[in-house]
C-alpha cells in the first residue's frame, strides 16, 4: 500500500505515539484488505464505549492515548444514561468506570453525545459520496444505504484510528465494484414498521456479508429503512444494501439474478419466536429514536398506563429538542433513557424477556445480555399484548 512521505513519517513514530499506533492499525488493515492506499474521511462514529462490552481493558487502552481528534468524531451509546444511571438500575462502581471512559474520550477531542443514530443529530457528518470512518452496525448500514456515504464496517480502534489520523485505508465499501449487489430479494406482501426488521432478520441471516437488493411492495420511509439496515446488521454482517427505487445508488444498480422470494408467512414466523414468557420490559429505540418515532410513541402512550416497565431510549440531542413529547411518554409512566440502550446497558441483564420493536434487538438481546427476548410492533408493545 502506497504511503506518502507524511504517512511514513507518522506510521515511523515521528509524530508521537500515538499517531504511530493509530497509523499502524489503519495501515495493518490497508495491507490485509489490498487498499491501494489512504482516503481522507469527512467523520468518524466510534464504537466500543460501554464498560459492559470493552471492560478495563478497554478503558486502559483509550486512557492511554493522547492527542485530538481531527475529524468530526461522535460515540456510541454507553453502558447507562450518564444522567439517570440509578434509575436504570446500574450500580455505582459501573457508573464510575463508565465515566472514565466518556472522560478518556472526551479528552481526545471526541464528541460525548453517545448515539448509534448520529445522522439523527447532525447531518454534516455524512452525506451522499462521503468517506467516513463508521464502526457501531446499524449506523453503517444507514450511511451507506440510506445517505449514500462510503464506510467500512470499522471496528471501535480502527474508528478512533481514522479520527486521530483524518484517514482511513481505501477498500471495500469505499470503492465503486464493491457496492454492487450480490442477491436479490423479492417481498410479495406489503410491510409496515416492525415488519422491516423481520425482514431484516431473515434477510441478514442469508446474506451474511453480501450485499443484498430488495424489490418492495410498498415504499419504506426513512426509520423504517433504518430498522431493515440494523435487522440484518445483526442478524448478518450486512454494512450495505440497496432498495429499488428507493435509496440512491439503487438507480445505478442491476437487480441481480439471483434472487430470493420472501412471503408474508415468512415475516409472521418471526413475530411468534423469541421468548414464551410474559415480557417484563418492553424497551424501544434501537437503534435510537428520531422525534417521529417519539411521536408514535407519545402518541400510543396518551390516556395509557403501562403495566410493564418501558425504556424507550433516543439521543440526548433529540430528547431535549422534544422535551413535550418526552413529557407526554414520561407522564404515562415509561422512561426515555439517553445516551444508552438495552443492548450495551447491563440494566437489561436482570430481566427474564424483553418485548421490542426492533430487530437488532431482538437478535443481540439474547447473546450480549443472556435474556429473553420478541419482536412486536410498537403498538403492540405499549398495549403490553402479545405479538401473535
Amino acid at each position: 500500500m502506497y504511503l506518502t512521505q507524511e504517512e511514513e513519517s507518522i506510521l515511523e513514530g515521528e509524530h508521537g505515539p500515538t499517531l504511530k499506533k493509530a497509523m499502524e492499525i489503519i495501515s495493518t488493515l490497508g495491507d490485509i484488505y489490498g487498499a491501494d492506499s489512504l482516503i481522507p474521511v469527512k467523520s468518524a462514529q466510534i464504537a466500543g464505549v460501554s464498560y459492559k462490552t470493552i471492560g478495563d481493558a478497554g478503558l486502559e487502552w483509550i486512557s492511554d492515548l493522547e492527542g485530538k481528534v481531527v475529524v468530526p468524531s461522535i460515540l456510541n451509546p454507553a453502558g447507562m444514561d450518564l444522567e439517570r444511571w440509578q434509575e436504570m438500575g446500574v450500580d455505582a462502581e459501573f457508573a464510575s468506570r463508565q465515566a472514565s471512559i466518556i472522560e478518556a474520550y472526551h479528552s481526545l477531542g471526541v464528541r460525548c453525545e453517545c448515539t448509534c443514530t448520529p445522522y439523527h443529530i447532525d447531518k454534516e457528518l455524512a452525506a451522499f459520496g462521503d468517506h467516513l470512518a463508521w464502526s457501531e452496525s446499524s449506523a453503517i448500514s444507514y450511511a451507506n444505504s440510506v445517505i449514500g456515504a462510503r464506510t467500512n464496517r470499522e471496528g471501535g480502534p480502527s474508528a478512533l484510528s481514522a479520527a486521530l489520523i483524518g484517514k482511513t485505508a481505501n477498500y471495500g465499501y469505499h470503492l465503486d465494484e464493491n457496492r454492487v449487489p450480490t442477491i436479490g430479494f423479492e417481498v410479495d406482501c406489503k410491510l409496515t414498521g416492525a415488519d422491516y426488521g423481520a425482514l431484516g432478520c431473515l434477510a441478514g441471516a442469508e446474506v451474511g456479508s453480501g450485499v443484498p437488493m430488495f424489490r418492495l411492495r410498498s415504499k419504506p420511509h426513512d426509520t423504517e429503512l433504518k430498522a431493515l439496515g440494523a435487522a440484518m446488521a445483526a442478524s448478518g454482517a450486512v454494512a450495505l444494501y440497496h432498495v429499488e427505487g428507493v435509496t440512491p445508488e439503487s438507480g445505478q444498480q442491476e437487480f441481480p439474478d439471483e434472487t430470493i422470494i420472501i412471503e408474508r408467512r415468512q415475516i409472521d414466523d418471526v413475530f411468534d419466536e423469541g421468548c414464551g414468557n410474559e415480557p417484563d420490559l418492553v424497551a424501544l429505540g434501537c437503534p435510537h429514536y428520531s422525534a417521529s418515532e417519539l411521536e408514535e410513541a407519545a402518541r400510543l402512550l396518551e390516556d395509557h398506563t403501562p403495566t410493564k416497565e418501558v425504556w424507550v431510549c433516543t439521543s440526548r440531542r433529540v430528547r431535549d429538542a422534544n422535551p413535550g413529547l418526552v413529557r407526554r411518554i414520561e407522564d404515562s409512566g415509561a422512561k426515555v433513557f439517553v445516551d444508552t440502550c438495552m443492548v450495551v446497558s447491563p440494566a437489561t441483564d436482570r430481566f427474564r424477556c424483553v418485548l421490542t420493536d426492533s430487530g437488532k434487538a431482538f437478535k443481540y438481546i439474547p447473546n450480549l445480555c443472556g435474556v429473553g427476548a420478541r419482536i412486536a410492533h410498537i403498538n403492540e408493545c405499549l398495549a403490553g399484548e402479545d405479538s401473535d
